[in-house]
């Protein structure tokens, strides 16, 4: 293990709002140096603005003000939005800064000395009217490869072929709408091409990059590795490149070498080190960490080592890569209100549910990651809220009522020791899943340790017990009270206030994976008072998920969504449902076991007396699992305050993955007769809304005790 560890996040750009698809990778990243700090390790994580570049420059004087001022309204509001998703740079700087120039300056002169810096004249396009040749961006016309009209000057959106600006067909300049002309200048590039067989070495070396993006980009070496067009003619917002005239460095060569600048201001600021070359020296004893995206792996796999190398600085050992955001399964949109800054969630919901429903999606992979608001609603409210919430408060509540905040003694023996005991052996499952990325695979084991918590507390029974045996339950409740401080302890890298407060309610010191590897039983300091018990987070309520998305006003409805190929109707032929067993279910909202009511059928009209007859009790879900060889059928252990569990078979597994319902509040059909599904006695009903297969909810009593009558 290197003596220090550098995380970056790659820089956000200063030419707007940071929103949830950006917040994917601040987020990851600091999860990750969370965990680093956790296990005891020296660790940096540092970002900054990018803001250089045509756009900011353009943005700017739209506005009437210069460059400058502009970039420097979007670096409060990052700061802001970064600090209010509890995201913790070491350093957040800005790569328009004396520190920036200084080493794009050095590398520049470093890169020149070594030979690979070449003169080129290039075509490009000019607009006579603005007076300034176009970037790609800054010029639109009709693809040369499928003839798509307003197309970019880089890339055709409708069928992704790249192409010159040059190459567009009746080609505008993207200002102004007036055809440019093309006029010749002196540009410099890098010579990337000599590099080929350093950057191929590279890509072999073990964790530098995911092995399927390593295969991806032996592309650019199979075409031949192109040198890179490292400047820009003015007017461009940058750095004037040292002994040219009218020419500035192209953003993305001064926009990586922000890493650099923003270690050297926090090495002077902080006085840890005389500069950036404690961890940037080409000897340093650092590994460096970059993440990023994958629309930006070419810039920093094969680009930015080459330069570092020819320059004499340390080389990143790795690229951690993830993939894009959806939301509701659709590829962000301003149109659609999908694109959701981070103040608009900001402003309506706590950042621990995001933070949570991230990890418990993002793996090392580079797969996109999904918001769908339906399925982040109910994970959240099932794992974090009902199952990790639910234990700190069975656990807490009754030692701060009626048991007077005094933990018990530490057991010799016994189930709930050996309940603790088995928590701790799992802590290595998650340390190694937190060191290889696989953030949903340690919350797949946090929530199983706090799963098996309830189920203690829902077999010991120790509310039934207080009165009874006060000592008894006193053990009964500081053993889960471990597991809880445990969980805490787990999840602090990915929701750090949740923790805080958990550890607060406990009365307790922050634990960390550091103390953990040698931690025993028990965890907590059995003679200190608790604090005072409070939910940990409310549950998500569906119409404020649902208000993160603004639709823009005068924006088009939506096309209605076809399923099959085939536009849904209107209107429905009413079905009969069936239960597994045939007999016909009521029509209504009610789902019986394994299918959904018919939808849109007619409801018979009943006396109250045969209503009355119903009863409706709430509950709260403490397992289920999946019944095999049934897709649609989930068996569930429901506590109806009867002292132990009630098993219900129900058809909800197309809705609802087990691992998501320990925890929930339900409403149960307590009176029906037994039933035997695939072999399994089922006594009750839970009830739901909706068609039926994925389209179910649960329906929830809201926040009254497991037994409570509905009404």
């Amino acid at each position: 293990m290197a003596e220090r560890t550098l995380v970056t996040s790659a820089l956000p750009y200063a030419n707007g709002a940071v929103h949830l698809g950006h917040a994917v990778e601040y987020i990851q990243t600091d999860i990750y140096v969370r965990f680093l700090r956790s296990c005891g390790q020296d660790v940096v994580y540092f970002c900054a603005d990018d803001t250089h570049g045509t756009p900011i420059e353009i943005n700017a004087a739209k506005q009437g003000i210069p460059p400058e001022q502009f970039v420097a309204r979007f670096h409060d509001e990052h700061q802001r939005d970064f600090r209010d998703f509890d995201i913790r740079f070491d350093y957040f700087h800005s790569t328009n800064s004396p520190e920036n120039r200084h080493y794009a300056e050095l590398i520049y002169g470093r890169l020149k000395d070594a030979g690979d810096i070449d003169r080129r004249d290039i075509e490009q396009t000019y607009c006579e009217k603005d007076k300034r040749f176009l970037p790609d961006r800054f010029i639109r016309g009709t693809c040369p490869n499928c003839k798509s009209a307003d197309q970019y000057g880089d890339a055709c959106e409708k069928c992704g072929k790249t192409y010159n600006p040059t190459d567009l067909i009746d080609p505008k300049c993207a200002l102004c709408g007036t055809p440019p002309v093309r006029r010749n200048s002196v540009h410099l590039f890098f010579k990337l091409s000599r590099h080929a067989d350093f950057l191929q070495e590279v890509l072999k070396r073990p964790g530098f990059i995911h092995p399927g993006l390593a295969t991806q980009l032996q592309g650019f070496f199979e075409k031949g590795l192109a040198d890179w067009d490292i400047s820009r003619d003015g007017p461009y917002f940058g750095f004037a490149i040292p002994g040219e005239t009218d020419k500035f460095f192209y953003v993305w060569l001064d926009a990586p070498i922000g890493y650099i600048a923003t270690t050297e201001k926090w090495a002077k600021e902080s006085g840890r080190f005389p500069d950036a070359l404690a961890y940037w020296g080409k000897d340093a004893p650092t590994r460096i960490v970059h993440f990023i995206g994958k629309d930006i792996v070419y810039f920093h796999a094969l680009f930015w080592p080459a330069v570092l190398k020819v320059a004499g600085f340390h080389i990143p050992n790795e690229i951690k890569v993830h993939g894009h955001l959806t939301v509701n399964g659709e590829k962000m949109s301003k149109s659609r209100g999908t694109m959701v800054a981070a103040r608009d969630y900001l402003d309506l919901l706590d950042p621990s549910y995001l933070r949570y429903f991230y990890a418990a999606n993002l793996g090392a992979g580079v797969e996109d990651l999904d918001l769908n608001l339906k399925d982040f609603r109910l994970r959240v409210n099932g794992e974090l809220v009902n199952n990790v919430g639910n234990l700190a408060n069975r656990a807490l509540s009754l030692l701060a009522g009626p048991l007077e905040k005094k933990l018990a003694p530490g057991r010799a023996e016994g189930a709930g020791r050996k309940l603790v005991e088995d928590a701790l052996a799992r802590v290595p499952e998650v340390r190694e899943a937190f060191e290889k990325l696989e953030y949903r695979n340690a919350i797949k084991v946090i929530t199983e340790i706090a799963s098996t918590a309830n189920a203690f507390l829902q077999t010991a029974a120790p509310w039934a017990l207080v009165k009874k045996d006060a000592e008894a339950a006193r053990a009964d409740l500081s053993d889960a009270a471990d597991v809880a401080y445990l969980v805490g302890a787990l999840l602090a890298p990915v929701t750090p206030r949740v923790s805080e407060k958990l550890f607060a309610q406990l009365g307790a010191e922050p634990l960390t994976f550091q103390a953990l590897a040698t931690a025993k039983y028990p965890l907590l300091d059995r003679t200190r008072p608790l604090g005072t018990p409070e939910p940990l987070l409310p549950r998500l309520e569906e119409e404020r998920v649902n208000a993160i998305i603004k639709v823009p006003a005068g924006t088009p409805a939506a096309e209605p969504a076809k399923a099959g190929g085939k536009d849904k109707k209107t209107e429905k032929k009413p079905v009969e449902a069936k239960s597994p067993e045939g007999a016909p279910a009521v029509p209504t909202t009610q789902a019986s076991p394994g299918a959904g009511a018919a939808e849109g059928a007619p409801a018979a009209d009943i006396e109250y007396a045969d209503f009355a007859k119903v009863v409706l009790k709430a509950g709260r879900i403490v397992a289920a699992e999946k019944v095999k060889g049934a897709d649609k059928l989930l068996k569930l252990d429901v506590d109806l305050g009867e002292g132990s569990p009630r098993t219900i078979v129900s058809g909800i597994a197309e809705a609802y993955a087990p691992e998501a319902l320990a925890g929930r509040r339900v409403v149960v059909v307590a009176n029906l007769k037994p039933r035997k599904l695939k072999g399994i006695e089922s006594r009750g009903m839970l009830l739901t809304a909706g068609s039926g297969g994925k389209d179910l909810s649960l329906l929830e009593p809201g926040d009254v005790p497991p037994g409570a009558e509905v009404k």
